[in-house]
């Protein structure tokens, strides 16, 4: 087993250390979800903090690592009489994302459960992950189901496997650290809520402190034993203050002061629900504790609030993470009282400790707010309005009028206010992976029939099964009441159930879309589709046409406020490709299949359906939508057109793709309610 890098040894990131260190103290703080860009040592401090775990004491030979002084009474492999035990080291678990959900929750015999009413059970990572760290790294990246089963044993502290009728329950309580890259998507609200703090990492901009983590990296990976050596005193003070922690945990008072900090909080942030102000509670109790002290004071509430808070802040994937410090300093000062009332504008001092280097066994503070995203967070793009971006000379005029065709650029405007949509989703029954918007076969759903095992039995189709063992009962010599089942008569449940697609969103950004007002309302018609891509586990990318030629504004990915960043600083203006737009929009979907074959595409155009770039654009866009309808793609054209007078050229443009076209009014009104028949009939009658 290799050396791991020592948690000490780990330059900056006070708030992550802090974090992780004050979840080992008390595992029911809930967790900790670590946001972050590539590169930030996220996997690094995390490997690294399971050597700093104390060891636990466990019963010899038990699978599920009971306490010997308290064993599980429902423990599978019970019961266990009280007694000593042996030590062993805390494990650290790492749940990768592809992993099944018999991986994650284990898996019962069922052919042995049905034929001998044995309960032979195979643990899980959950069982092994008992009283240690559980690690999943790119959470946001796994599937709904396993994060829900997850998080259900996080919070109740047990994991149940329930299979026909046949169900075992063992103790699952374990910290549970989460990694991820906001970059590839996010996660859904109330999923963010069940980790109990977050903290957000950013690389170092200080060239001296940049120097001392290549310093240290090229040091360990030089020699990893002789590096973890040198920082092996350090490591022991800080595992003999996790301990010292522990024991104190227990005598720290919350008085009724800070408990009204808490809940004023709490209310003043509106977050919703009660698990903010418990995992409040619990965490400056924590915080009281790793500083040696049986008081719960004010910056102790306040550090609190800026670990606890800011994921909970989040109304919709649009709204970047964060918390007002200034407010949360008035609401501490306003709800202030009693011994703690000097601590309650104390912010001076928690804002020092942030421009600090701490030292390593000591990581105290890290206060202040987690980075904020901004310009200089990698979005190279200039998707900031105050970039520097200088509107062309064919920049319309107060009065909203459009420039001519092969005018100059035109500057970003803002999007208008999302609204709801109605459902868009691809005809017939897919396989991939699983989500929210059209009718596939997936592990999860209403059951649908049933079939022979292609590996694992995983979901068991009991009638079936029953069916296909009785007529070979006297055969097999049965004698008793029991059944006789061999592995050949087990049928798998087929079950349909709701999957997530590639919506590929084809924006027309040429001259003719240029009028502000229009192009607000085309970017806000886009921006509620992304929002209903994100509720439904879409993956969305972003292709936009001008001037001579089609570009990919962003290729697909499952994030889709990166997509929404690129929508809000689109330029518009030139004439309008709408063939090479459209060609390039093939190409993306043409690789995707490649790389996902079981992931169905839903392209949305976005245009007014005029095609004026290139030599005979009308001809060329037309030979172009009839690669889509010959490749049997699923699309919906937004017609953008406005005025007294319409060309319904975005409605020739639907019927060359084979799809269906909708005006942006129809977009977000019931008016619309046909529109996936109509998807749906369009497509049936191009095939």
């Amino acid at each position: 087993m290799s050396t791991p890098f020592p948690f000490t040894a780990v330059v900056g990131q006070d708030d992550l250390r802090l974090a992780l260190l004050l979840n080992a103290v008390s595992p029911a703080v809930g967790g900790v979800l670590v946001r972050g860009e590539k590169g930030t040592a996220k996997s690094t401090a995390v490997r690294a903090l399971s050597a700093l775990m104390p060891e636990v004491d466990v019963v010899a030979g038990c699978r599920f690592s009971c306490a010997p002084a308290a064993p599980d009474p429902a423990c599978p492999d019970g019961p266990h009489e009280m007694g000593p035990g042996v030590q062993r080291p805390a494990r650290m678990v790492e749940l990768p994302v592809g992993a099944s959900e018999d991986r994650l929750v284990g898996a019962l015999d069922i052919e042995r459960a049905l034929a001998e009413g044995v309960k032979a059970f195979e643990p899980g990572l959950l069982a092994d992950a008992h009283r240690g760290i559980l690690y999943v790294d790119e959470v946001n990246l796994l599937h709904d189901h396993l994060v829900d089963l997850l998080l259900d044993a996080a919070a109740m502290g047990a994991s149940y496997v329930e299979r026909e009728g046949v169900s075992v329950r063992h103790a699952a309580r374990f910290l549970l650290v989460g990694t991820m890259n906001p970059e590839e998507g996010e996660l859904r609200p109330q999923l963010l809520d069940r980790f109990g703090l977050t903290v957000e990492v950013a690389a170092s901009r200080e060239p001296d402190q940049r120097v001392e983590v290549v310093r240290r990296r090229l040091a360990y990976d030089d020699d990893p034993d002789g590096f973890a050596a040198r920082w092996a005193d350090e490591e022991t003070a800080v595992r003999a203050r996790i301990v010292a922690a522990r024991k104190l945990l227990p005598s720290v008072v919350l008085g009724d002061g800070a408990l009204r900090q808490i809940a004023a909080t709490c209310a003043a942030f509106e977050v919703d629900g009660m698990r903010a102000d418990i995992v409040m509670a619990r965490t400056a109790t924590t915080l009281a504790a790793w500083a040696g002290r049986t008081e719960v004071l004010a910056e102790d509430v306040r550090q609190a609030a800026l670990l606890a808070l800011p994921h909970r802040r989040r109304r919709n994937p649009f709204d970047a993470p964060g918390l007002d410090e200034d407010k949360l300093d008035e609401t501490l000062e306003e709800f202030g009282s009693g011994e703690n009332s000097d601590g309650s504008g104390g912010s001076d001092g928690s804002d020092d400790s942030g421009d600090e280097d701490p030292d390593p066994d000591g990581p105290d503070g890290g206060g202040g707010q987690p980075p904020q995203e901004g310009p200089d967070n990698g979005n190279d793009d200039g998707s900031s309005e105050s970039s520097g971006e200088v509107p062309a000379q064919g920049e319309p005029s107060e009065s909203g009028q459009a420039p001519s065709p092969g005018a100059g650029e035109q500057a970003p405007v803002r999007a208008a206010e999302p609204f709801r949509t109605k459902v868009l989703s691809v005809p017939g029954l897919g396989e991939g992976a699983a989500g929210r918007r059209s009718r596939a076969r997936t592990e999860h759903g209403r059951t649908t029939g049933a079939r022979r095992p292609r590996g694992a039995l995983t979901k068991l189709h009991l009638a079936a099964t029953v069916q296909a063992a009785a007529p070979h009962q006297r055969a097999r010599g049965r004698s008793g009441p029991g059944l006789v089942v061999r592995r050949d008569d087990l049928r798998q449940a087929t079950r349909e159930g709701r999957e997530g697609n590639l919506v590929l969103f084809v924006v027309d950004a040429s001259g003719s879309m240029a009028a502000r007002q229009r192009m607000s309302a085309v970017k806000g018609a886009v921006l509620s589709l992304l929002l209903d891509a994100y509720q439904r586990r879409d993956k969305v990318g972003l292709v936009t046409f001008r001037g001579s030629t089609g570009e990919v504004a962003l290729p697909p990915t499952s994030s889709v406020d990166a997509a929404a960043v690129r929508l809000e600083s689109l330029p518009t203006g030139g004439r309008t490709p709408l063939a090479a737009g459209l060609l390039r929009a093939h190409d993306v979907l043409r690789v995707e299949r490649l790389r996902d074959p079981a992931r169905r595409a839903l392209m949305v155009v976005v245009t007014d359906g005029r095609a004026t770039g290139g030599p005979e654009p009308v001809t060329l866009a037309g030979r172009a939508a009839r690669l889509f309808a010959a490749d049997g793609v699923a699309s919906v054209v937004v017609d953008c057109e406005s005025g007294p007078v319409r060309l319904g050229l975005a409605g020739q443009l639907a019927g060359e793709l084979g799809g269906t076209a909708v005006t942006l009014d129809e977009l977000r009104a019931d008016s619309i309610a046909g529109l996936v028949r109509d998807v749906q009939g369009n497509s049936r009658r191009a095939a």
